[in-house]
């Protein structure tokens, strides 16, 4: 199946023949024998809608079994003719770029497809068409270049063998050792599982045991004139078993993810900043964050992947954006999915921003909830694995309630997965504006705590996209920049230090643990060493060889407060471009580390909406309101870039104060919260 032009006669007789088996093309072997005349007489002679009407018609009068079957490039767009195709067989969408199609359909002095008229360009037809395709297909092959017939043939076969083996792509624990696997293999974890269950039994994170697919140069440039959704699906069904969630499914997951709910159609633009610098905006989400990439995409995961048998109550603990992003994400999903699953989000009350804590109980509904910590982030962390590891507790939920605990932190997979996707996004966004040729290096500055965002640069580095350096920004809680350049993690004597930059406001980065698994060559037993010592002793230390792998990927630099405001303060005073307190620090440390050799791309984790005190202070605003409507209203009078946050306004002037619970740093009173939202929500009769 696909658009004409794709090549569908002539790879389906390639796969038949290395199959051995019949091959039948719709058009010539079913179509024209049932009308006796061609595809274009009959089109001609009864027009577009009562040929589509025919067509179908004709697709559910025919059945085959043990062929190959090439459909018409319109035969998709009559749904009763594709149930019937699908209920027997396995329908494979060869995905070709329109351009590669039109200079294709050109080349072969086509003029005349179904739909085609004085009203509509060929281009257009093509575009109408890819829904249909992405309804009904099974696999995707994703041609990505003008390539040959038999290669794509293969590339057919080897989807079509990873389709019908779902049994390969399983997932380890971090801390699993070699050994231990082959017991694992007994109770072997897949994507709907580790979706499920967050963390591994063992306290690890789990990671694919065959690692990321690779993408050829062609195929990466076959996506350089592709939209944000269109990259999304063919990264992520690539990651996304069929079997966990089939295509055509998560592309309708995806296409929801990214659709109005983000501010710009573009999804994540990249913006010149100055010199060789980028900014690649990721808050034009719904909470104006970057957490709005993977927390409006994995509540539908989710939903998708747990059983239809059991309630799942969500926690999550955040040390800013997280928050606010998981509540919106999970109260958008649909009412039957909402009956039985909820939110329950903890953060430190007095470690976040005004507006931070203000969108984070304006996004409380009827599934989602927000309970203020009187600790810091780290301590909220280190409770919620510390719940999901009580055997005892989670065991009464479940036979007391019918309700299971789960993780919507970066600890969880489905969080990590979908920031690979706007990682690439940005490098082929440089590639189609001009800035490179592709292949041509990139270095990408993120500000990170817990280490989850730089992971997916590194990820997509691994999946092809040419990143030359990752380079990990600090505040003043910069632990992660002395380990990259010591090898020595050290919370030994070390305090939270509450900064404007609060997201990264982070001691214990749970992710690096994920990185250290790969350069370790999958070594749980040292990486369960390594961190049994940080919790137990409060330090570890890298052998030399890995240090050295650590500093090839990675280099690192931490950034001051005062440098902080002052970077907001001269970016806009020069560009007019306002940047938010995490994107500063990534600036900072950016302006120190890059080479000037290539480009670098920024990530611009957040708005400066969110953290209207300090932008109106680095600004050097006197006299600062401290109602938060009142600060972005302030802000919004200076006509910077970007333009105020939509969804962050609309939230405050909703919400105003609030209410919201407030605990102790208290293990079992954090774990009464949990059991009352449970009695409460999922007791209730629907």
């Amino acid at each position: 199946m696909g658009p004409p032009g794709a090549g569908k006669t002539t790879t389906g007789r390639i796969v038949g023949q290395k199959l051995d088996c019949p091959v039948i093309d719709i058009d010539d072997d079913v179509l024209e024998t049932t009308w006796n005349m061609s595809v274009s007489e009959k089109l001609q002679n009864v027009g577009y809608e009562e040929f589509l009407e025919e067509e179908g018609k004709a697709l559910l009068n025919f059945s085959a079994s043990g062929s190959v079957i090439s459909l018409s490039g319109s035969n998709p767009m009559h749904a009763a003719g594709m149930q019937h195709v699908k209920k027997n067989g396995i329908v494979v969408y060869l995905d070709v770029p329109t351009t590669v199609i039109m200079s294709r359909l050109k080349s072969m002095a086509v003029d005349r497809i179904v739909g085609l008229s004085a009203g509509n360009s060929l281009k257009d037809i093509l575009q109408f068409r890819k829904p249909f395709y992405k309804r009904w297909h099974d696999i995707r092959v994703f041609c990505g270049e003008d390539v040959a017939a038999e290669v794509v043939a293969e590339k057919v076969l080897d989807a079509v063998k990873r389709y019908q083996d779902s049994e390969l792509e399983t997932f380890i624990s971090t801390r699993s050792s070699r050994s231990g696997r082959s017991m694992e293999k007994d109770s072997p974890k897949y994507f709907s599982d580790v979706v499920i269950q967050g963390l591994a039994p063992d306290g690890g994170l789990f990671v694919p045991e065959r690692r990321l697919p690779k993408f050829t140069a062609g195929e990466w440039q076959g996506l350089i004139e592709a939209t944000y959704v269109e990259r999304a699906e063919v990264i992520l069904e690539r990651c996304i078993h069929p079997a966990d969630i089939p295509a055509s499914k998560l592309a309708e997951i995806i296409g929801t993810a990214y659709g109005e709910n983000f501010s710009c159609s573009k999804v994540a633009p990249v913006r010149h900043l100055a010199g060789n610098q980028f900014l690649l905006e990721l808050f034009h989400g719904p909470t104006a964050s970057f957490k709005d990439f993977a927390l409006q995409l994995m509540p539908h995961l989710f939903a998708s992947c747990i059983p239809r048998s059991c309630n799942y109550l969500i926690l999550v603990a955040t040390s800013g954006d997280t928050g606010s992003a998981v509540l919106d994400g999970f109260s958008r999903l649909h009412d039957t999915d909402k009956q039985r699953i909820a939110v329950m989000n903890f953060f430190p009350e007095d470690g976040v921003s005004p507006i931070q804590k203000s969108q984070m109980i304006g996004c409380q509904k009827e599934n989602a909830w927000s309970v203020g910590v009187k600790s810091d982030f780290d301590f909220c962390q280190t409770a919620i694995k510390q719940i999901f590891t009580n055997s005892d507790f989670t065991g009464f939920l479940t036979v007391e309630y019918g309700t299971a605990l789960a993780a919507a932190n970066s600890i969880n997979w489905a969080r990590l997965l979908p920031q690979i996707v706007y990682h690439a996004s940005a490098y082929l966004d440089l590639v189609h504006q001009g800035i490179i040729p592709f292949g041509s290096p990139v270095d990408i500055c993120i500000p990170t705590g817990n280490f989850g965002n730089i992971l997916a640069a590194f990820y997509a580095k691994m999946m092809g996209i040419p990143i030359r350096k990752c380079i990990c920004a600090s505040n003043e809680n910069n632990v992660l920049t002395d380990f990259i350049r010591t090898g020595v993690y050290d919370l030994r004597g070390r305090k939270l230090i509450s900064t404007f930059s609060s997201a990264v406001d982070i001691l214990k980065s749970s992710n690096l643990e994920r990185y250290l698994h790969l350069i370790a060559d999958e070594d749980g037993q040292l990486v369960t060493q390594l961190f049994n010592q940080l919790e137990n002793q409060g330090h570890f230390q890298l052998r030399k060889d890995l240090l050295e792998k650590l500093q090839q990927d990675l280099v690192a630099g931490w950034c001051s407060e005062e440098d902080c405001l002052a970077a907001i303060h001269s970016v806009y005073s020069t560009t007019g471009y306002i940047l938010d307190t995490h994107t500063a620090v990534a600036k900072v440390v950016a302006d120190r580390l890059q080479d000037r050799t290539c480009p670098i791309i920024i990530s611009s984790t957040a708005h400066y909406s969110k953290f209207a005190p300090a932008i109106l202070r680095a600004l050097r605003i006197a006299e600062i309101n401290q109602n938060p409507l009142s600060q972005l209203h302030l802000l919004s009078s200076y006509s910077a870039l970007p333009p105020i946050h939509w969804g962050l306004l609309e939230t405050l002037k909703k919400t105003g104060n609030g209410d919201h619970q407030v605990c102790a740093a208290d293990m079992s009173v954090l774990m009464h919260h949990i059991e009352t939202l449970i009695q409460n929500h999922f007791m209730k009769v629907f």
